[in-house]
């Protein structure tokens, strides 16, 4: 791993334009990005296109992160790097889905039972992230800026352009959606492969 001397002449080189510090600070990251991105998108070209985005942000504003920020220069700029990707990926949300306003919140949306989630604990991270990736692209962005992003209505509302009470309906939606892939899924996994 590399340490924030390694970090440091690396961001230098990309300030200065160097095709080699970008280069290295790519693969460095790269992994990191597709992971915050793909809960976003829908398919692999997608989540590429965004965190492709992402990297040319981050190219050109590298000059405004503040490494003597935080002790840690890679966390800090992981953190950093994070905002640029969230941001690209509601960018590209707002750019594929213009038309869509979300729903408005109904009584029947309000009244959902919160069902206990029963056995969620056998499924592994990459099937959660994969029911997450099926929910339909409005559910889906206020899901992650509401539950992963920790983002309030208002703020979603302010970002995405939407009510509050979409963001509300959406979130609602997104979790009775979610809970019921989940637990299709967990039925299928016990049918498969039933406990010993």
């Amino acid at each position: 791993m590399l340490d924030n001397s390694n970090i440091s002449s690396l961001l230098s080189g990309c300030r200065k334009n160097d095709r080699n510090s970008q280069k290295e600070l790519y693969y460095l990251l790269r992994g990191f990005a597709m992971k915050i991105c793909y809960r976003y998108t829908n398919a692999m070209e997608e989540c590429e296109e965004i965190v492709n985005e992402g990297f040319v942000k981050l190219f050109k504003n590298i000059h405004q992160f503040d490494e003597t920020r935080q002790e840690d220069t890679l966390l800090s700029l992981k953190g950093w790097f994070k905002r640029i990707l969230i941001n690209t990926c509601i960018d590209h949300y707002r750019k594929t889905n213009s038309s869509v306003n979300g729903h408005v919140l109904t009584h029947e949306s309000e009244t959902i039972a919160d069902q206990g989630e029963n056995g969620i604990d056998m499924l592994s991270y990459k099937e959660i992230i994969e029911a997450i990736r099926l929910l339909s692209p409005a559910y889906r962005a206020v899901f992650n800026l509401f539950v992963i992003e920790g983002l309030s209505h208002e703020e979603i509302s302010q970002t995405l352009g939407i009510s509050v009470g979409a963001s509300k309906s959406n979130l609602s939606k997104a979790r009775d959606n979610l809970r019921k892939l989940l637990q299709n899924k967990n039925i299928i996994k016990a049918y498969v492969s039933p406990p010993r």
